[in-house]
């Protein structure tokens, strides 16, 4: 018997042991809202949570308090936990910030990268453009957000990884609805930044970078109308 709230068949990911059972049940819960198999807004019963996840009632209540904390889950007194409906600002402030480390990131790694690292940015993108081909969203979403990590590794600045990601999670929440969107004009983006690290023009990889996340940012306003 599936959630009342209908996830789809094969949603839910099987809890990985050893670990703090705690831990485990956060990580599945989060990865779930970050997929978005849980809607903004979607109803979050404990007892049907932890009878998918085969465990107490308890794990699953500790997880949804610290996603609340976090600001995934909201918790309404006398009406229980839902997943937290992002508002236009929170997007926008977030997007704007991750616009400000991944341009930074670009010019680093345009600074930085050698050829196994130029040829591991052309893996990701030949991975990207096929999914975009075949209509998979849930990989083009994974795929872009490997692209956007492997910038950042390539940029050296542990720091700025580190701060990356914080956002990451998020990030990839709000790109899910607009991937489909996107589509394939991202991957040419990510081609153009691929020729500037190459190049090893800091100016051009920090420019398409930036154009590249605010047209992001602007598709996600922009996704309703």
């Amino acid at each position: 018997m599936m959630l009342s709230a209908g996830l789809p068949q094969g949603t839910v990911p099987k809890l990985e042991r050893p670990g703090p059972l705690r831990e485990r049940v956060y990580e599945a819960l989060l990865e779930l809202i970050t997929t978005r198999a849980l809607r903004p807004g979607q109803h979050l019963v404990e007892s049907e949570l932890a009878g998918h996840l085969g465990v107490s009632r308890q794990p699953v209540r500790e997880a949804l308090q610290r996603l609340n904390t976090e600001g995934w889950v909201d918790l309404r007194p006398a009406q229980g936990a839902f997943v937290h409906e992002p508002t236009e600002a929170e997007a926008d402030q977030l997007l704007s910030v991750r616009t400000l480390l991944e341009a930074e990131a670009a010019r680093l790694a345009a600074a930085n990268s050698g050829s196994a690292g130029i040829a591991a940015l052309e893996e990701l993108c030949v991975q990207g453009e096929g999914a975009v081909a075949d209509d998979d969203v849930d990989l083009a979403v994974v795929t872009n957000a490997a692209f956007h990590a492997k910038v950042m590794e390539l940029a050296g600045n542990l720091v700025l990884a580190e701060l990356a990601a914080q956002v990451d999670r998020r990030v990839r929440w709000y790109y899910t609805p607009v991937a489909r969107q996107r589509g394939r004009q991202s991957w040419i983006e990510h081609r153009e930044l691929i020729a500037a690290i190459s190049a090893r023009d800091e100016r051009r990889a920090t420019e398409v970078m930036r154009a590249h996340t605010e047209h992001t940012r602007k598709t996600y306003h922009q996704r309703e109308e």
